[in-house]
């Protein structure tokens, strides 16, 4: 094996990656129920992080914030129970849970794609007004002081 192909393409990025799935690795094997819970619950922000291909993933990290906010409540009720696998797929199986859940990190998902237009747009009506307001002061001007006279003689 030459040393271009046991090297990652990444730069370096690979010893990271490792040791998160390391550390996964370790979280299922030491509280499965608890690992069950997440895995379910943060299943849309696992699959935004996968899909998001923009530097920083803002999306996924939307998605995964809003929906890890309501999480908390599932994960408490969890630890309350024992943190056994059954208490986890009791859990899992309530649809209130799954859909609260799932319908935050819905929500972080379409804050993060409407929040860019929404910011576009009050920024483009805001050049439009500046421009309108600079062309009525202009033609003040031009009412006042004549097209051809500038004003400084």
């Amino acid at each position: 094996m030459s040393k271009a192909t046991a090297q990652p393409k990444s730069g370096g990025g690979g010893g990271l990656m490792w040791l998160q799935g390391l550390a996964c690795g370790a979280m299922v094997a030491l509280v499965p129920g608890t690992s069950l819970l997440l895995g379910v619950l943060l299943a849309p922000g696992l699959a935004a992080l996968v899909l998001d291909r923009q530097p920083g993933r803002p999306i996924a990290r939307s998605v995964l914030l809003f929906g890890g906010a309501f999480c908390i409540g599932p994960v408490s009720a969890l630890w309350s129970a024992g943190q056994s696998v059954e208490a986890a797929l009791g859990i899992v199986g309530d649809i209130n849970s799954i859909g609260t859940a799932w319908s935050a990190a819905a929500a972080g998902w379409f804050m993060a794609e409407l929040i860019p237009l929404v910011v576009r747009v009050v920024l483009e009506a805001a050049g439009v007004a500046r421009a309108a307001r600079l062309r009525a002061a202009r033609a003040k001007l031009i009412e006042e002081w004549g097209p051809d006279q500038p004003p400084g003689q």
